[in-house]
């Protein structure tokens, strides 16, 4: 987890969509009070390393940032869940995934 990079601005989500352009990028919308969030979360920590070489991980924690997580479904076109992931390229999520279908190598068959 040390190199999942925290998110909690507009400017920072704006800029993340960017860097989608030259870099993947993944987002995890972590709600913190919820189990399943929790597995989710486990089960990413345990899959990191083959993730974090071929993306960049980006993590919002959604219950201390709820507007960011509603512009998130709002600019990206995808529904609002949590737990998620987002994958993007080119400025487009390319991959979403909720709740227990969270799985380290599913996600890394879109890096």
């Amino acid at each position: 987890m040390d190199n999942w990079k925290e998110f909690k601005s507009e400017e920072e989500l704006d800029l993340i969509i960017k860097k989608s352009n030259t870099r993947t990028q993944i987002i995890f919308k972590d709600s913190v009070s919820c189990g399943i969030s929790a597995h989710a979360k486990d089960k990413l920590v345990n899959g990191n390393d083959k993730l974090i070489a071929k993306a960049d991980f980006n993590y919002l924690d959604l219950l201390s940032h709820r507007s960011i997580s509603n512009l998130i479904a709002t600019k990206l076109d995808v529904q609002h869940q949590s737990p998620q992931i987002i994958v993007l390229k080119n400025e487009l999520p390319i991959y979403t995934v909720t709740h227990h279908t969270i799985d380290p190598d599913k996600i890394e068959t879109y890096l």
